[in-house]
C-alpha cells in the first residue's frame, strides 16, 4: 500500500523530469572560461521551439515555421533532439532515392515517443518541401547499439575510421552509454549543450532553428530539491545571451477534444471522464509513461479534500486547464504496475507557475 509521502515524492520528481529534462550533479554544465570565449565570436540567431514529442499538431506547426525560415530567411541548418549519428543518417537519406535509410532509423526508434508514424512523414515533408536542409543532432546516445553500431560500420566501410564524424559519434555513443547507466538526467542536460555548442560554432554565424522536448527550452533554472538544474537552453543563454530565442509550442496540441470518454469510479462515485492520451516517460527511471483524464462535474466532490502536499504545473498537461475540474493522472511503471494520482485546480500557483495540487481521495492514496 503507498503512502502519501512516498506518491507525492514520486510525483514531485516525475514533475521535476519533466519540465527540467534533468535530475542531479550540475558540475558538468558550460564553464564561465566556455561563455566568455564563446559568447564573443557569437553574431547569428538560435530559434528553438519546444515540443511533446510524436504531437502531429505539433510537428505541423514546426513544419510551417521551418519553411517559413528555409524559404524566407534561408536557413539551411535544423537542430534536433536527436544522436549526432542519427541526425547524419538522415542527412544520408536526404540525399538517397529511396527511404531506405529512413525507415532503418524509424525502426530503431521503436520504443520512444519517436516511433509514430506522423513522426516519419514529418521527416519525408521536410525532404519534398525544404531538400537542402541539413539536420544536426546534439542529444545523447540513444540507440547507441542500433543506430550508433550502425553508423560507425557505414563509417568503417568507406575507410572514415580516422575522421571527426567517427571520433563525434564515438563521443555519443560513450554519453549514451554513461546516461542510461546512471539515468542522470543532468548529466544528459549539460551534454545535450555541450554538443549543442560544438555543432553550433562549426557554423560560424549561421543562424539555426530547433526543435526539443519544451523542458529543454526553458531558459529558466529549475529548482528540485534545492539543486539547481540549468536546461539546455539555460546554458545557452549563459554563452549566446538574446541570440537565443526560445518558444514553447506544447500549447498547440492542448487546444484539442478528448480522444475518447470513459467511465471511471472515484472515491465510490461514478464520473464522466474524458481521455487526452498517453505521454512517453522512455529514459525515466522506473517508469514508462503516463495518461491523463479529466472527470467531469467532479469538482465539488473533491474540493474539500485533503491536499498531499504535490504539485503537477499545467504545463505538464496535454490540454488545456481551467480552475475548478479535477484530474486523474496514470502512471505506468518499467515493472508493470501503475500509480493513480488525483488532482485538481484551485487556481493556485507554484514557483509562479499555475498549477494543479495532489489530493487525497481513499486510504490506498
Amino acid at each position: 500500500m503507498k503512502n502519501k509521502s512516498i506518491v507525492a515524492g514520486v510525483m514531485a520528481l516525475m514533475m521535476a523530469l519533466s519540465m527540467a529534462g534533468c535530475a542531479g550533479n550540475t558540475s558538468d554544465h558550460v564553464s564561465e572560461d566556455e561563455v566568455q570565449s564563446q559568447s564573443e565570436s557569437a553574431t547569428a540567431s538560435l530559434y528553438l521551439y519546444g515540443e511533446s514529442h510524436g504531437q502531429e499538431a505539433i510537428l505541423e506547426k514546426e513544419l510551417e515555421l521551418w519553411y517559413q525560415y528555409y524559404h524566407k530567411e534561408g536557413m539551411r541548418h535544423l537542430f534536433v533532439e536527436l544522436p549526432y549519428y542519427t541526425a547524419e543518417f538522415l542527412n544520408l537519406w536526404m540525399e538517397a532515392d529511396d527511404d531506405e535509410i529512413l525507415e532503418a532509423v524509424y525502426e530503431e526508434s521503436k520504443g520512444t515517443a519517436a516511433y509514430v508514424p506522423c513522426v516519419k512523414e514529418f521527416y519525408k515533408k521536410i525532404k519534398e518541401q525544404c531538400p537542402e536542409t541539413i539536420f544536426h543532432g546534439t542529444d545523447v546516445g540513444h540507440q547507441y547499439g542500433t543506430t550508433g553500431k550502425r553508423f560507425l560500420n557505414y563509417l568503417q566501410e568507406n575507410h572514415l575510421e580516422d575522421s571527426k564524424q567517427y571520433q563525434i559519434a564515438q563521443d555519443v555513443i560513450e554519453q549514451g552509454k554513461n546516461y542510461y547507466e546512471h539515468r542522470d538526467g543532468a548529466y544528459r542536460e549539460n551534454k545535450m549543450a555541450e554538443n549543442f555548442i560544438r555543432a553550433f560554432e562549426e557554423l560560424e554565424g549561421e543562424n539555426i532553428m530547433g526543435i526539443y522536448g519544451s523542458a529543454h527550452i526553458g531558459i529558466e533554472a529549475m529548482d528540485y530539491d534545492t539543486q539547481s538544474v540549468p536546461s539546455m537552453a539555460n546554458q545557452l543563454y549563459a554563452v549566446y545571451g538574446d541570440a537565443l530565442h526560445t518558444e514553447d509550442l506544447t500549447w498547440v496540441k492542448k487546444e484539442m477534444e478528448p480522444e475518447r470518454v470513459d467511465r471511471m469510479t472515484v472515491g465510490g462515485k461514478e464520473y464522466e471522464a474524458c481521455y487526452f492520451g498517453k505521454e512517453d516517460l522512455t529514459g525515466f527511471k522506473d517508469f514508462a509513461y503516463r495518461e491523463f483524464w479529466r472527470l467531469e462535474n467532479a469538482y465539488d466532490d473533491f474540493k474539500d479534500c485533503p491536499k498531499v502536499g504535490d504539485v503537477l504545473p499545467y504545463s505538464n498537461y496535454p490540454m488545456l486547464i481551467e480552475n475548478g475540474q479535477v484530474f486523474v493522472v496514470e502512471l505506468a511503471k518499467t515493472d508493470g504496475s501503475t500509480l493513480k494520482l488525483y488532482y485538481r485546480s484551485d487556481g493556485n500557483s507554484w514557483q509562479g507557475s499555475p498549477t494543479t495540487e495532489g489530493f487525497s481521495v481513499d486510504k490506498e492514496y
